[in-house]
Parts: structure tokens; sequence; C-alpha cells
């Protein structure tokens, strides 16, 4: 039973690093571009929690997600397409840019103090499972992931949008070529990702309890180790990334001994560091370079 609860915890942060880097990998797939103000949209979730918290559960939970894709195809409308065809030096400079700006804007509005926010308090409750006692909200996140991973590939392979953000993804190019209209795919780029971003924010939120300026910092970092870890470029290798960092560092931390148990975080970027020397690409390398236009 307590391995059944390590793979639980596993499962559960691996949820949660999966669909952080997926956010990140939908827009890398198609821009070429690692959005880091992607975790600001992350902090847009967690404060519209927190604002509409008179509102009933449900209509608070919907209009927060409007909010933050809203968000997202606005960071994107004024931030992202202007400099579109610039190269990724000057991409890379102005998603640090976006992000910057926003973490500064939301400390001069809303203060930089963690604030308590109250989301779906029966996720609290344990669940038993013969001896084991496991907390709701590990297996609601597992689940949640599970239906946005389903969802997004339904959406990807069954529909004409779909269709053609993946023709994108492979090449660009070519795909405009033929037609795919590029301002329409990477704004439905965009928008996924702030749904994504969001349905993270719910998670992570009901998770800590707490909303701040800068919570968004760490999940885009793992974002980030989780792409390169799968394959930058692959959004399958994505979450296989976020799932083999969850499940990492919940193994260092159950079985490590206590006096280097601090040293986690170091042995997981070790583990990155060997994958990288023998899978440059990650694990799960691009079927072909994709082209930003």
């Amino acid at each position: 039973m307590e391995n059944l609860q390590y793979v639980i915890d596993a499962l559960s942060l691996g949820s949660l690093y999966a669909l952080f880097a997926l956010g990140v990998a939908v827009v890398f797939s198609i821009m070429r571009l690692i959005n880091f103000a992607h975790g600001e949209l992350l902090m847009v979730g967690g404060f519209s929690l927190l604002f509409l918290s008179g509102l009933p559960v449900a209509l608070r939970i919907g209009l927060s997600a409007v909010i933050v894709v809203v968000a997202a195809l606005v960071m994107e409308r004024i931030a992202f397409r202007p400099v579109r065809g610039a190269r990724d030096e000057t991409l890379l400079v102005t998603s640090f840019a976006v992000s910057y700006l926003l973490q500064s804007l939301a400390i001069v509005i809303v203060g930089s103090s963690p604030r308590s926010v109250g989301i779906l308090p029966q996720l609290s409750k344990q669940v038993h499972l013969g001896t084991l006692s496991v907390p709701l909200l590990d297996l609601v996140s597992i689940a949640v992931t599970a239906v946005c991973l389903v969802g997004l590939t339904l959406f990807l392979t069954r529909t004409s949008l779909g269709i053609q953000m993946r023709a994108a993804a492979e090449n660009f190019r070519m795909a405009r070529c033929l037609g795919v209209p590029a301002n329409r795919v990477i704004a439905l780029a965009f928008g996924i990702s702030g749904l994504l971003a969001f349905v993270g924010s719910l998670l992570l939120t009901s998770r800590t309890g707490l909303v701040s300026t800068g919570m968004g910092t760490g999940p885009v970092f793992a974002a980030f180790v989780a792409t390169i870890l799968g394959g930058m470029g692959s959004m399958v290798g994505a979450v296989l990334g976020g799932y083999i960092l969850g499940s990492l560092t919940v193994a260092f931390q159950a079985f490590l001994p206590l006096e280097v148990r601090s040293y986690r975080d170091a042995m997981v970027f070790g583990v990155l560091v060997l994958v990288l020397v023998f899978r440059p690409d990650g694990i799960i390398q691009p079927a072909s370079q994709k082209q930003r236009v």
C-alpha cells in the first residue's frame, strides 16, 4: 500500500507538471517560442478565482477560465504578433519582458503578499483505499489532467482546426502554403495554452490555498524543464517529461536518506543532464524541424 501511495503522489504531481509543460509546448510547437509569460497566465487564473469568490462555484470557475483565455489571446495579439517574424533571441527577450511586466504590474495592483483563497474545500477530504488514505485532490488532479489530455487529443485528431494545428506544428511554412491561416492557428494555440494554464492554476491553488504574484514562476520553470526532458517541439514529449519530472521528484523525496534529501532538486537536474547527454533533443525527438513564419 505504501508503494501505491508513492505512485499516486507521482501521478498527481506529474499531472500538474504535464499541464504546465503542455501549455508551453502547444505554443512552442508552432511558433518556436518559449513563452515564459505562461506563468503569469497561472497568476491571472489564481487572482480571478480570488476576486470572483462571491459567485457560485461553477460560474466562478467558468468566468475565471474565460478571463485567462482572453488574457492569453491579448498577450499574443499585442506582445507576440508584432515580433513574430523576428529572430528567436528577440522572441525570447519579448517573452521575458512580458513576464516581468505583468508580474510587476500585478505587484503594483495587488501587492506582493500571498493571499489565501478557498476553492472547492470538499477536495481536502481523504479517500480510503483499503488501509491507504489518499487526498481526494490528488485523484481529482489525475482525473482532470487525463480528461484534458484526451480532450486535446480528440480536438487535434478529429476537428478541422485541430488538424490545421498539427500541420502547422509539423511544418508551419508548408502549412501556410497549403492555406492554413497563420493568425487563426497561432491565436488558437495561445487560447488552448491559456485554458491549460487556468486548469493548472485551479489545481495548484486548490492544493496550496494561496495565490501570489509570483505563483507562476515555479510552474513555468518546471514546464521548461519538462519540455526539454521530453523533447522540445513535441507535445507528447512535454506530457511525458512532466510525468517523469513528477515521478523523479517524488521518488527522490521518498527514498533518499534524510541527510541528502535537501539535494533532491539538484539530483533531478542531474538526471536531466544525463538524459540530454545521450538524447540531446530530448526523449521524443521531433519528426521534423518546425518552421516559424
